[in-house]
């Protein structure tokens, strides 16, 4: 095992019933992009930005990604596994994984994305908050006249076809020590309700804002999206 390294969890354990029936018979992190599984993508990015001890909390078809990576020596990283006995949410599984040492990264295994993983956990590292949610910039555009009203239903203001913007969580965190006293062993915990119980305690919960590519494949129409964007500009994702 490599020692003394910067250390990455990536959740590799669910179902992916959103892109049935291919998750059928294999994990979702095991989803092409092009001729590579979004997951070895993403090994190669962590590999490429320092973390060379990255830990799968798996479950659903876990011998198929054990057997693809095995402990990690072809892409120059160490690779251990975490089994989930049950369902425990997003954050839940952290609790059962041993030698964990904060902070790390931990995020989703169906993230595409040019994000500088090194740049985010040294934006962390100065900052010192619980928790660091790297978030992407998004824009919704309503194709109708969106019209606002008072307690009276009198009509205080109308805005035709607006555009909408707001900050998107892009599945990939910096979980600090101190986050980690809010989750409790063997209990069901997704990542929302930690972040909302820790902004209700008024503890500091930093966002790192990100303007460069980014597309989460757990949805078929993002999945084919990410496989056209990565055959176009696969130097971006995976640097060498």
């Amino acid at each position: 095992m490599i020692k003394n390294t910067k250390q990455a969890v990536v959740l590799a354990g669910g179902r992916g019933t959103r892109l049935r029936p291919y998750t059928s018979i294999l994990p979702k992190p095991l989803m092409p992009v092009g001729d590579i599984p979004i997951l070895e993508v993403i090994v190669r990015q962590l590999r490429h930005h320092g973390f060379r001890e990255i830990i799968l909390a798996v479950g659903y078809l876990s011998s198929l990604i054990e057997a693809y990576f095995g402990n990690g020596e072809k892409w120059g990283v160490d690779i251990r596994y975490s089994h989930e006995p049950k369902a425990l949410g997003t954050v839940g599984p952290l609790k059962l994984i041993d030698n964990l040492r904060p902070p790390f990264i931990l995020m989703n295994g169906d993230v595409l994305t040019t994000l500088d993983y090194s740049k985010l956990f040294s934006f962390h590292l100065e900052e010192n908050p619980f928790i660091t949610v790297a978030a992407h910039e998004k824009s919704i555009q309503i194709n109708l006249g969106v019209i606002n009203k008072d307690d009276s239903n009198y009509i205080s203001g109308y805005t035709e076809k607006p555009k909408l913007d707001y900050l998107a969580s892009m599945g990939v965190y910096v979980f600090g020590e101190q986050a980690m006293d809010f989750i409790e062993k063997d209990e069901y915990m997704d990542f929302p309700d930690l972040i909302q119980l820790l902004v209700r305690r008024q503890h500091p919960v930093k966002v790192y804002p990100f303007n460069g590519r980014w597309i989460d494949i757990g949805i078929r129409e993002e999945h084919e999206k990410a496989i056209e964007v990565f055959e176009a500009l696969k130097h971006e994702f995976i640097p060498e």
